[in-house]
């Protein structure tokens, strides 16, 4: 048997061999022709109440996907911004006759998928499964409950993360680069406050279903194994009854350019890359011969790892680990964007080569190979893409949305495959700008400013809410010595805090929806203690001694660093201020006014000794620390610390509330904290440290 199994794999080795005869593998393999594209014309048709039904028949498998999607455009909130994305959360919290367990129970009984939201809703399932879940999603659509306690629940979790989002670098660059594309005005440019947000109610919900969630404008589409009749039948059974508000698309005036390319800076201190967009609107229907061109121009631009712009600002300039373009067309005007996260000090010098690369692609034609590969990788996605049901559902309702011919995804690869080199580089002109464009860039100002000023473009400098910032032309001219004396002097004045020798505080946050005592004790000249408790149990504990200390997390000890303990040493009271002002090895700085929480704060910049910085604002008026940003060098995690809520103990002022956002690899968490309890110069001992 050995022998045999041995001739067997020569016999094939040899096979294997000769066919390899012949390959140049110095040469990258030629593309193959692009596939031929069937897809069946949807049988289409009207229910009374005006819903468009399409039933595309596939009966390769035993599963039916039915979409409902209502086609409302964009829509203008204004100070209810926010309102339609929560009512479409309050979707999926169960029916009149059904709560949200017992609905989700029913889905999971029979294996299928329901969503259920503001523009769209689904339901997926085996053939023979589909018509209960298909009653389940007309039933979420039609009937739903909008408890109390669902809102309640939905609001905070929103507020919440809207808090995380805050130091969420990425986060305020979508927000930023669509309210300065499009303006805070405009649908796609408003975006929702904690203000808007805190104001909605239930009602709001209610109302704003009833004008959106109609079968005017609303189309249901059938993809799988059914018939048309069967889908007439379902249809008719579950939606002829839907009645509704009429729904019109708002008339929407087309949005400006830059006359001339500009950098729109957004100052984030917490930002450890700075984020870059390229951005400028476009008016391209799906039905313009342009369409085609364009796919292709943006593929090798920044469509993927292998073009343009990655290549440059990865590959040869080491500046981010991608850079990225897309472009968008439609009934409404869309955007042309490129972007990245970038070094902070190579800020400057990417924007240049983003601009560098757009220009190339207006000025020059493109490469034969890089045309090719472009074609190439979309004859294959494009094809790939079909085997998707969403999609094809979403083909079968963009040629009625958007005019199209009932050919145009048949014909859809010839019409890409015919595109010419002048081709790409007419539409690169036509809708890739360059003198006139906007580049958003967030990150940490106070690194990135100067540089980008030295470029060739004018800079404009917003908030975070898409605000002009209005540098004052009178200069700060407070001291930082005297910014944190009044500090001092507001929380009780220096000869009643040398008296606090010690200082404990019992706290409560949630976190996760688990309620986590807190307990912080503090001793002169510089011990301090922090635990974490869950349940009585110890989550994770820090302990500093004066000369030694320690974090515990997890059951996992790890001793304080050299260069940690240096650090701790650095303060010697339970107020680090006074350290700031009496001991000259810190060093701090005024950088200038701005808003928190609404009010002026003075920005003192504090510079540790080891070389640690942190950002401190104190409030003009109350003259009160109101926030703290701090980033961990070695981690790059950044932790900003907001103080409200100051009570008096004693002779001194101390904030009862403390609200941590605590910020690493693009994600935040949001950890408010509450003191219960506050006691100075008792319950604590030099045991408690060890």
């Amino acid at each position: 048997m050995k022998k045999h199994i041995i001739l067997t794999a020569l016999f094939l080795a040899s096979i294997a061999a000769s066919a390899q005869v012949g390959i140049d593998r110095s040469k990258k393999p030629s593309a193959g022709p692009a596939p031929v594209i069937t897809i069946k014309d949807p049988v289409i048709f009207t229910l009374p109440n005006g819903v468009t039904v399409l039933v595309v028949e596939d009966h390769k498998l035993p599963k039916v996907d039915a979409s409902l999607f209502i086609d409302m455009g964009p829509v203008t909130e204004g100070s209810k911004a926010g309102l339609v994305s929560l009512m479409g959360s309050m979707l999926n919290e169960g029916t009149k006759d059904m709560t949200k367990a017992q609905f989700d129970e029913a889905v999971d009984r029979i294996g299928a998928n329901v969503y259920l939201g503001f523009s769209g809703s689904g339901a997926s399932a085996l053939t023979r499964y589909f018509p209960q879940a298909f009653e389940l999603m007309a039933k979420g659509v039609k009937t739903p409950a909008f408890p109390q306690e669902s809102f309640d629940k939905i609001k905070s979790q929103t507020l919440t993360g809207m808090k995380a989002d805050e130091k969420n670098v990425k986060a305020v660059s979508t927000r930023l680069v669509n309210a300065l594309s499009y303006g805070k005005t405009h649908p796609n440019g408003e975006f929702a406050t904690e203000k808007s947000i805190s104001a909605l109610t239930l009602a709001d919900v209610k109302a704003s279903y009833a004008k959106y969630i109609t079968p005017s404008r609303a189309y249901l589409t059938f993809v799988g194994d059914i018939t048309p009749d069967q889908a007439k039948k379902l249809s008719q059974s579950f939606f002829a009854d839907w009645k509704g508000a009429p729904l019109k698309l708002e008339v929407l005036a087309p949005v400006a350019n830059p006359l001339k390319t500009e950098i729109n800076v957004v100052d984030m201190p917490n930002a450890v890359q700075s984020e870059i967009t390229v951005v400028n609107l476009v008016d391209l229907k799906m039905n313009n011969p342009d369409y085609f061109p364009l796919l292709l121009a943006n593929q090798i631009l920044g469509g993927g790892a292998s073009a343009r712009l990655f290549m440059n600002l990865r590959e040869k300039h080491g500046f981010t680990y991608g850079a990225y373009s897309s472009v968008g067309a439609g009934r409404f005007q869309s955007r042309f964007s490129a972007s990245a996260a970038v070094r902070t000090a190579k800020t400057d010098s990417a924007v240049n080569e983003f601009l560098n690369e757009i220009a190339r692609l207006r000025d020059t034609e493109v490469a034969d190979d890089e045309l090719t590969d472009a074609k190439a990788l979309y004859n294959g996605s494009f094809a790939l893409g079909m085997e998707n049901t969403e999609r094809t559902a979403t083909y079968a309702r963009n040629i009625l949305l958007n005019g199209l011919p009932k050919d145009f995804y048949r014909t859809y690869l010839q019409k890409l495959n015919a595109v010419t080199k002048a081709d790409i580089k007419r539409v690169a002109q036509k809708y890739f700008n360059y003198a006139n464009t906007r580049v958003v860039v967030v990150g940490n100002s106070d690194q990135i400013l100067e540089s980008l000023k030295k470029l060739k473009y004018p800079v404009k400098q917003y908030d975070t809410y898409a605000n002009a910032v209005v540098k004052s032309t009178a200069p700060v001219t407070v001291k930082a010595a005297d910014v944190l004396n009044a500090y001092l002097t507001a929380i009780g004045g220096t000869a009643e805090l040398a008296k606090v020798k010690t200082l404990s505080m019992l706290a409560g946050m949630e976190m996760q929806g688990m309620a986590i005592d807190v307990t912080s004790k503090g001793m002169t000249p510089n011990k301090e203690l922090m635990t974490m408790s869950m349940g009585g149990n110890v989550m994770m504990k820090t302990v500093f001694d004066g000369t030694s200390g320690y974090q515990l997390q997890m059951g996992q000890k790890k001793q304080m660093t050299v260069e940690e303990i240096k650090e701790k040493n650095a303060i010697t009271g339970l107020f680090e201020q006074v350290d700031y002002v009496k001991n000259p090895a810190f060093k701090a700085e005024v950088k200038g006014i701005e808003k928190v929480a609404g009010a002026d704060a003075y920005k003192l910049v504090i510079t540790y000794p080891s070389g640690k910085v942190k950002t401190e604002y104190y409030n003009t008026t109350t003259k009160l620390l109101v926030k703290r940003d701090e980033v961990d060098a070695a981690t790059g995690v950044n932790t900003t610390s907001e103080f409200s809520n100051y009570k008096k103990i004693g002779t001194i002022l101390y904030p009862y509330d403390v609200t941590l956002t605590v910020s690493a690899g693009g994600q935040s968490q949001v950890l408010p904290i509450k003191a219960k309890e506050v006691k100075l110069n008792e319950g604590v001992t030099a045991e408690d440290f060890k």
